[in-house]
């Protein structure tokens, strides 16, 4: 499909360039090209200009357009326990909420509240997930079938899935479709044998890929993996070998000097989830150090069950607020640094290059953001108005890949959203009956 999106104002969310006035025409799932107002009107030569022929044309009213949210770690299909786990710390949350709970699961069910979350996402400007869950297959079906983009990252564990069952997701999902991509993985150092760990590490070593996993979330997982190891989680699993091709790790919250001169040296990525560790009374994850020692941040919203809300506007500002609080320093962490975390850190995270800036022949993954709400009055600082005073009430469109998932608050995913609800509540009440 041709799109034409003009008459707006365009963060590109490349490095030194400003909030400009111009358009951005689409040509299939990719920009063709971005051009500044006074370009189209002056310097451009007839010559210079594609010949399309618009599929849609779209008057954007001055409101913004910019990269789409990278919602670098979450469990899409826990929304099925959104507000059904909570207030209780991450050990009794899992052991006595979750684990029992997810036992109960189809690959239909996860299917489906994937589906749920994906409504979720595009209201909130969010157009790629990097997703860590039970049956992957069915978290990349739904992906597929609605257009949103996903990377997949394996959440092995000692009751779930198999360095087998990892190692053909790897090669399925990395070469099937340009929506869905795929990641080695493990949930935690404490829920996997160290046998498993290292059936992980040898996978990286054998397609010299990035590993990703939940790290140094709680006090207790740090001091359970000392007193089993003699090491920080993060220095256990790097004497295993297993960032010797880089990776990351979900929260991040409890780190030592030495783990983050590891992940500093390995060029590791730290995906910080403030809204799930506020709630879980986890602690505060230390961003502005992470910062200070060019450690790259990205956003995550983590799942419904320990969030209940996939909202990154509601991160941004967290984040933000959260560190200023730890370092007591208002001047800490700034809100172009956040803003970077939820798109272009995000993207680096996740290993999407072709998703990260409004740039000609990167995919055409895009969101309006509605300027003539009263939060974004007035226009002062528009960045900061996105980190310290937006909502996902102001996303009036959603582009995946280059189709108009959202826009005006209608779905286009290929299913009614009604219909979906009606089916989680089914799925739901089948659980809690069993």
């Amino acid at each position: 499909m041709n799109i034409r999106l003009y008459n707006a104002r365009i963060l590109t969310m490349e490095r030194h360039k400003s909030i400009f006035e111009g358009e951005i025409w689409i040509k299939n799932e990719k920009i063709v090209c971005v051009v500044e107002e006074q370009e189209l009107t002056s310097a451009w030569k007839k010559e210079d200009v594609p010949r399309i022929v618009w599929d849609l044309e779209i008057d954007c009213k001055k409101n913004l357009l910019m990269p789409g949210f990278k919602n670098a770690h979450t469990h899409s299909a826990m929304t099925f326990l959104r507000s059904f786990a909570d207030d209780l710390p991450l050990q009794d949350w899992l052991q006595t909420k979750v684990f029992p709970m997810e036992a109960k699961l189809t690959y239909d069910d996860i299917y489906t509240m994937t589906k749920l979350a994906i409504l979720e996402y595009v209201t909130s400007g969010i157009t790629s997930i990097f997703d860590m869950y039970i049956m992957p297959d069915a978290v990349a079906e739904a992906c597929l079938d609605t257009g949103m983009r996903c990377v997949l990252v394996s959440g092995l564990n000692n009751f779930t899935s198999s360095p087998e069952q990892m190692e053909e997701e790897y090669l399925k999902w990395n070469k099937r479709n340009s929506l869905i991509s795929y990641q080695l993985g493990f949930h935690a150092e404490y829920t996997c044998s160290k046998e498993l760990l290292c059936s992980v590490a040898q996978l990286a070593h054998k397609y010299k890929a990035p590993v990703y996993t939940h790290l140094a979330e709680t006090v207790k997982e740090v001091e359970e993996c000392k007193a089993k190891y003699g090491l920080t989680p993060a220095m256990f699993l790097d004497s295993l070998g297993m960032f010797e091709f880089g990776g990351g790790g979900f929260h991040c919250v409890h780190m030592t000097d030495e783990d983050m001169e590891l992940f500093r040296r390995r060029r590791l990525h730290v995906i910080t989830n403030a809204a799930s560790n506020t709630k879980l009374a986890s602690g505060i994850a230390p961003i502005a150090e992470y910062e200070r020692r060019k450690i790259p941040v990205s956003i995550g919203t983590d799942g419904a069950a320990s969030n209940n809300c996939l909202d990154m506007f509601r991160e941004m500002f967290l984040v933000a607020g959260l560190s200023k609080l730890r370092e007591q320093d208002a001047a800490s962490l700034n809100a172009e640094r956040v803003l970077r975390m939820a798109t272009v850190h995000g993207a680096k995270a996740m290993r999407l290059g072709r998703a990260d800036t409004l740039t000609k022949g990167k995919l055409a993954d895009i969101i309006m953001i509605d300027l003539h709400q009263p939060n974004m009055q007035p226009v002062h600082n528009i960045r900061k108005n996105l980190v310290y005073s937006g909502s996902k009430s102001n996303v009036t469109m959603t582009i995946v890949n280059g189709k108009i998932l959202y826009r005006n608050g209608e779905f286009n995913i290929g299913e009614d959203p009604e219909r979906i609800y009606t089916k989680c509540d089914a799925i739901v009440n089948r659980m809690l009956s069993e």
